[in-house]
């Protein structure tokens, strides 16, 4: 009897000190300052219907019968934002490695657990790395290592990417239940760390690709 009060009371007592850990403060309320829009300019299909062309690229666009957009869970779309830039380099297309994560690590600490992880383009990368359709930025070893040990929810980049060039990859991507944004915007304005982005499809949407508005509170 007196073992089952003592367990009543101590799981009283954790409640107690879960709910006060999770009570909104000041210091939380107040910690982002705006909001910046990475959603891209709007476009007109062949309908002259205006669409974004930010668009976010489901698991079910990989694997059939994973993720649609609309059935990815809203835990998976507000996330802390990690922005790593991209390194140029005139041997190969410019890519993110495992070396260049380890040394933004250095830099800036360990990547936070459920990131999303936006991959930035900077002035030193030659145009013609930069162009339309390309595969995603990021070696199939570094993807595979942030979504193994970072657990990283998605990928946002600034153009549209072909994701079927590296099948391995994209089948990596689909499993671990990971989404890619591309075509996002206005990613000069992020710092490395310390935002919160909101990806935003429409519920109940069974596309595989979909247009998407994409939202950064940042500090």
């Amino acid at each position: 009897m007196r073992i089952r009060s003592f367990i009543i009371a101590y799981a009283l007592v954790l409640a107690i000190i879960l709910f006060a850990d999770r009570r909104p403060d000041s210091t939380t309320a107040n910690r982002y300052s705006h909001v910046i829009d990475l959603t891209g300019t709007p476009v007109s299909d062949r309908n002259s219907t205006a669409r974004s062309a930010t668009r976010i690229i489901a698991p079910a666009e990989l694997i059939p019968g994973t993720w649609s957009a609309g059935q990815i869970p809203a835990e998976r779309l507000i996330a802390p934002l990690v922005v790593l830039d991209l390194p140029a380099r005139s041997d190969q297309a410019a890519q993110l490695s495992l070396s260049d994560i380890a040394d933004w690590e250095s830099k800036h600490g360990v990547i936070a657990q459920g990131a999303l992880v936006a991959i930035r383009r900077t002035a030193s990368v030659p145009k013609d790395q930069a162009k339309s359709d390309a595969p995603l930025p990021i070696t199939a070893d570094a993807a595979q290592f942030l979504m193994d040990a970072r657990y990283v929810v998605g990928f946002i980049v600034e153009t549209p990417s072909n994701l079927v060039s590296d099948r391995t990859l994209a089948r990596q991507i689909a499993l671990h239940g990971t989404y890619v944004v591309d075509g996002a915007t206005r990613f000069s304005e992020l710092s490395e760390t310390g935002s919160l982005v909101i990806v935003a499809p429409a519920k109940g949407n069974d596309a595989t690709k979909s247009s998407v508005r994409i939202l950064a509170m940042v500090k």
